[in-house]
């Protein structure tokens, strides 16, 4: 999915579940980076992408004026 596109469906989604998504890809960094800190994966190329995804959720978060 294109960056223009993903940004699209973000804005068109409540603040309730842009907080939900945001928590829910928050867990997701979080057990990764655990993982790789532990050798059990190699999670590293899976974390930026995951990173990137938060980041634009916060952005719309903000825009809209919820908790981000």
């Amino acid at each position: 999915m294109k960056v223009v596109e993903q940004l699209a469906e973000l804005r068109s989604l409540s603040v309730s579940d842009l907080e939900q998504r945001a928590r829910d890809l928050d867990d997701q960094v979080f057990r990764l980076r655990l993982q790789r800190s532990m050798g059990q994966a190699e999670s590293g190329n899976r974390i930026q992408p995951l990173r990137r995804e938060l980041a634009r959720i916060r952005t719309v978060l903000q825009e809209k004026g919820g908790r981000g």
